[in-house]
């Protein structure tokens, strides 16, 4: 049988990062098989609907570079509509069909009706629609027959709930957990159809996995407690001799191991919960993403990949290809995997420094253009190679090595301080005057020629180099001064060295004569 698995989000807002895990796993298997990875709107609740977050789904799964085979924005199969909201007709054929088998029935309860039950039981730790309440309401097994049809006819609001069955058991053979028994004495009756005639999650995931011959459902563990109810309704559906496989996937728990990382957390914690940035209604409902931070995408794949899964070797650093190569639903944990950002960073700092500098520049000629910097690709390679090692995200590149594009905007005024003054000072005019005599052919030689100088003017090295770094660079930080001046050039090096000494007069030698 070829596999066939489905990503099925909720269009309801930004998509949290622990869904896209559950896409890069239904991906993997998909592709390990040469299977098929369909993308699923789940639409059904109008209240929770957000505009725009289809489109944000479609982005996402398309920056990760795990895009579906078939399904919303990704051309269509035989399975068409991949909507919910487009398929309310096709839940309409299976409830009736639940209803007239006796395994559904209506119910007419009125919101008050269900307060005043749950109210009623507060005290017996119970108060679920069940079969042990479903006899004391409102419902189509409580009411007559006729009763039932004339408030049909009359427009009465109802639900159809699934009747769950008395003290059957119920097995789930999940391949990461092994078998799950539910005893059907602690399932409540669920709500298959809402007033509004849109079906509730649990029809419409059943139905529509049935109608897409979907072989494997790989989800996140928070939906455990329901899979009782759907394999109940695969069975009373007459569709258990095609019911797929069970995956539950271990939580994303937080970074202090204590409960599910959730999309509040971002703020909380002070790292990017969502993949890509999402644009809310109000200021405090917009946030960036791993993409806006500077996050490459494969490395937020390989991140994601390891919570949870394991390949049992030591390697940490996989592409997409070796991914599916070694991935396998028995490779996956049951434990929660705890969320290190400073991992996710790591891993985001070896995608940069194994990037070729030629790729790094063609990156880089992009983001230039975004701040009207100009620049060759000759220079942004080697400018490239001199800050890969030096970044943790890609936008660290500009925004830490700025000072190759323009001015130096602040200087380390207290290192300034400790160096600014004596033989340093009175030389630097000389020095300036002795590296623009040289020929700017490569660092090493820089170095040498610079080193002898400072030996034949009975200057010291810790004296010179690191007022020569705060010159060309405005920070202690940074690639090596010689590295530097060979990118920059000579002409922009000696312009910048003859600025750097009216600007540390100003800010240090006038400042401490006057004192």
């Amino acid at each position: 049988m070829s596999i066939r698995v489905r990503f099925a989000p909720s269009p309801t807002g930004a998509l949290h990062i622990g869904g896209v895990r559950t896409a890069l796993f239904n991906y993997l298997l998909a592709k390990k098989h040469g299977g098929t990875f369909i993308l699923r709107i789940e639409d059904t609740d109008k209240n929770r609907f957000v505009e725009g977050a289809e489109q944000y789904i479609i982005d996402t799964l398309k920056w990760c570079g795990i895009e579906p085979t078939e399904g919303i924005g990704f051309g269509d199969g035989n399975f068409a509509p991949y909507r919910q909201s487009e398929r309310k007709e096709i839940y309409k054929k299976y409830v009736q069909q639940l209803i007239d088998s006796g395994h559904a029935y209506y119910a007419f309860d009125t919101p008050e009706e269900l307060e005043a039950m749950r109210e009623r039981l507060k005290g017996e730790n119970h108060q679920a629609y069940d079969i042990i309440t479903r006899m004391t309401m409102r419902n189509s097994l409580t009411l007559s027959a006729d009763a039932t049809k004339n408030l049909i006819e009359k427009n009465t609001p109802f639900v159809v709930r699934l009747k769950v069955p008395s003290d059957e058991i119920i097995e789930v053979d999940d391949l990461i957990r092994g078998k799950i028994t539910f005893n059907t004495k602690e399932l409540d009756d669920k709500v298959l159809m809402k007033a509004d005639g849109m079906p509730t999650y649990h029809l419409a995931n059943v139905i529509d996995d049935y109608e897409m011959g979907i072989t494997h459902v790989i989800r996140g563990e928070e939906w455990l407690p329901s899979a009782g109810h759907h394999v109940l309704l695969y069975c009373v559906l007459g569709f258990e001799a095609t019911m797929p496989k069970f995956a539950h996937l271990p939580l994303i728990l937080k970074p202090d191991g204590k409960g599910k990382l959730s999309k509040r957390d971002g703020a909380k914690f002070g790292f990017p919960v969502f993949p890509i940035g999402w644009k809310g209604d109000a200021p405090e409902n917009s946030f960036d993403g791993f993409k806006e931070k500077g996050f490459y995408p494969q490395a937020v794949i390989n991140f994601l990949a390891l919570l949870g899964w394991s390949s049992g070797t030591e390697q940490e650093i996989y592409s997409l290809t070796e991914f599916v190569e070694l991935f396998s639903l028995e490779k996956i944990h049951k434990a929660g995997a705890r969320f290190d950002y400073d991992k996710a960073k790591w891993f985001n700092q070896q995608y940069i420094m194994r990037t070729s500098n030629e790729d790094l520049a063609e990156q880089l000629h992009t983001a230039c253009a975004e701040k009207d910097y100009k620049a060759t690709k000759k220079f942004l390679t080697g400018f490239a190679g001199l800050m890969k090692e030096r970044v943790i995200f890609f936008n660290d590149f500009l925004e830490k090595g700025y000072y190759f594009f323009e001015d130096v905007k602040t200087y380390d005024k207290p290192n300034l301080e400790k160096r600014w003054k004596g033989d340093n000072r009175e030389k630097f005019d000389d020095l300036i005057q002795f590296i623009a005599t040289l020929e700017f052919h490569n660092a090493q030689d820089m170095e040498h020629a610079v080193k002898d100088w400072i030996t034949n003017n009975n200057l010291r090295l810790g004296e010179v180099f690191p007022t020569l770094r705060i010159a060309l660079a405005g920070t202690m930080q940074g690639p090596g001064i010689f590295d530097m001046a060979y990118i920059l050039g000579k002409t922009k090096t000696i312009a910048r060295l003859k600025k750097a000494k009216q600007d540390f007069d100003a800010l240090v030698y006038t400042e401490s004569k006057s004192n």
